[in-house]
């Protein structure tokens, strides 16, 4: 009698239900309106980013190669950093001659909820190599405060 694996059970259901889905919307949906550059992640967003911190700053890598560094727009409102910008396609090729296109291009929105308050007037972003690297400055209100015990004697 074969061992029944009910978590394996539920992950083939899964990706069951997503290809039915996938299928559904494929044919609806026009392909400039897909959320991601990936094929058939559509729950991915462009570009892919890190986000880490430290006591002081919160770091973010957005790993956005072939991008034109001059369309990057980013902003800051409400502990959220947005990030707009622009890939440009490929040369002048028609989309009949392709025989598999998986480098999307076009304008995206990326929209990143921040794990705390930032100083705006500090944060740095630089483009290098395909990654642009943010650099929030923790403000102050943000920043872990030490608060001294003291010892009471007695009793």
């Amino acid at each position: 009698m074969p061992v029944m694996n009910p978590f394996a059970e539920l992950e083939a259901l899964r990706r069951a239900i997503d290809r039915n889905f996938d299928s559904f919307w494929a044919d609806r949906t026009p392909r400039l309106w897909r959320t991601a550059f990936l094929p058939g992640e559509g729950a991915r967003q462009y570009p892919l980013v890190n986000v880490s911190e430290d006591e002081d700053t919160l770091y973010i890598e957005a790993l956005a190669p072939g991008v034109d560094p001059r369309s990057l727009e980013l902003s800051v409102l409400q502990g959220r950093l947005m990030i707009k910008g622009e890939k440009p396609g490929l040369a002048q090729v028609q989309a009949e001659a392709y025989h598999r296109n998986e480098r999307a291009a076009g304008r995206f929105v990326r929209e990143i909820e921040l794990p705390s308050t930032v100083d705006a007037d500090k944060i740095q972003a630089d483009y290098k190599h395909g990654l642009l690297l943010i650099t929030l400055p923790k403000s102050a209100a943000a920043k872990p405060k030490q608060i001294p015990v003291s010892v009471m004697e007695g009793r």
